[in-house]
Parts: C-alpha cells; structure tokens; sequence
C-alpha cells in the first residue's frame, strides 16, 4: 500500500505534510474504527482500504486547498490514458469530485476505477471482490477511464 501511495505522490509539485506510511497509518486507523465489517478475504480489506486512501488524500487535499482561502491544489499522478497521453498529475479534488459523479451515473464502474487508482488491484482481484468476471472489470475499467478522463479534461479547462 505504501508503493501505492508513493506512486500517487511522486509528481507533487510542492512537499506535503503526509509521506506514503503517513497515508497508509492514516488509512489503517481509519479502518480499525469501522465497526461490524465482515472481512470476506485479503480483496475485500484492499478494498476497503483503497477508499480510505482515497479519503486520506482528499482529507488532505481539501486542508491545504482551504488554507488561506484557495491555498495550493495537491497533484497526483495516476496511470497513463487517464488525464490523456502519459502519466500526468492531476488534482485528487477534481478526480473525486468525478468519482463521485461516476458513482451516482454507474455505481460499479466507479468501485471499478477506485480499486485500480487507489489498490492496484488486477482485474480478476477486482472481480473476486465485485463478484463479476474479469472480462466485465476490464470494459469496466475501459469505460470508467475514458470517461473520466474526459470529465477531469473538461474540468481543467474550467467548462
């Protein structure tokens, strides 16, 4: 997880207060306190922890965006084909904010597109955990990424 996070991490464009095992710590004791969990397997805790990785970054995205009203925008990198051509930082408020909106279109192409960006897990670890076939967690994941790679380009142009 903290690869993961790293990964994420490595295009900032100024120091953050929080370091990968800072974001994994944070991560952990955020799922410690959900109670009344039925861990299912290993998939399903990657699962889980994924969306509160995905918490912890935008907790901290949005403290250091409100500091001194509009203070900087943290940029992440994600893989390549999401912001376009090659890996490109993006803003992790506007791609939550476009999660979200996925979420409320196509809720299981949104799980789809967290568990690759913020787990890393494989199509089939996907699926396990979804209860679909790999070959759905792939045109899933076809769809969710062009989607939101358009949705995140739209954004950045201010429309």
């Amino acid at each position: 997880m903290r690869r993961l996070v790293g990964r994420y991490l490595q295009d900032e464009r100024r120091p953050i207060s929080l370091e990968p095992t800072d974001i994994v710590h944070e991560a952990y004791l955020r799922l410690v306190k959900i109670d009344k969990v039925d861990w299912k397997d290993k998939s399903h805790f990657y699962a889980m922890a994924a969306t509160q990785m995905r918490r912890v970054l935008v907790d901290q995205a949005r403290r250091c965006h409100s500091q001194k009203r509009g203070g900087s925008i943290r940029l992440v990198s994600f893989p390549p084909g999401l912001a376009g051509e090659g890996t490109h930082p993006l803003d992790i408020l506007l791609l939550n904010d476009a999660l979200d909106r996925l979420a409320k279109r196509k809720t299981r192409l949104a799980q789809v597109a967290e568990l690759c960006l913020f787990a890393g897990m494989s199509a089939t670890e996907i699926a396990h955990v979804l209860e679909v076939s790999p070959r759905t967690v792939r045109d899933d994941w076809l769809f969710a990424r062009v989607w939101l790679a358009r949705e995140l380009k739209s954004r950045q142009r201010g429309t």
